[in-house]
């Protein structure tokens, strides 16, 4: 639906979403940007992420999936906006955090100008550092569609 004008952030998938999605031909009318903000200073200067919530909840955390869908909208004239953060492996996972731990946000701005509305969720993949972008860029991209409805 040409109604919808998408914009990405993504960390752990370091673009694919957006490569995928401009695969698509004539996705130039409802495909607007991509963000990759894979460090946490990307995603204040880029998302204005706020240091606090990093600091407070990690990169990897459903209050910074939150913090870049708002700012993927802030930051560009989308109106439909997902993120998604999360430790791919094969370090840097811990008990409370584990490999394959995935967080996705979804944010919509009504065209009424009403406030943005943000969903959220995590999933824990399974498989190697692949196998877990692949599952999060499927993720992401089915959270969209049940969205949208379409």
């Amino acid at each position: 639906d040409s109604r919808w004008q998408l914009v990405s952030a993504e960390s752990c998938t370091g673009g694919w979403i957006a490569k995928l999605l401009t695969d698509v031909p004539g996705c130039s009318d409802w495909f607007e940007r991509g963000f990759v903000t894979y460090t946490n200073q990307s995603k204040q200067e880029m998302l204005g992420v706020p240091a606090e919530v990093l600091a407070q909840h990690g990169a990897v955390s459903d209050a910074t999936v939150r913090a870049m869908a708002e700012g993927a909208i802030g930051h560009s004239p989308a109106n439909l906006a997902l993120s998604v953060s999360g430790i791919a492996g094969p370090g840097g996972g811990r008990p409370d955090k584990p490999v394959g731990l995935v967080w996705f946000g979804w944010a919509v701005q009504p065209a009424s100008g009403d406030s943005v509305t943000v969903t959220s969720e995590s999933r824990v993949f399974n498989g190697n550092r692949d196998d877990v972008r692949r599952q999060a860029v499927a993720r992401a991209l089915e959270g969209i569609l049940d969205l949208t409805g379409e």
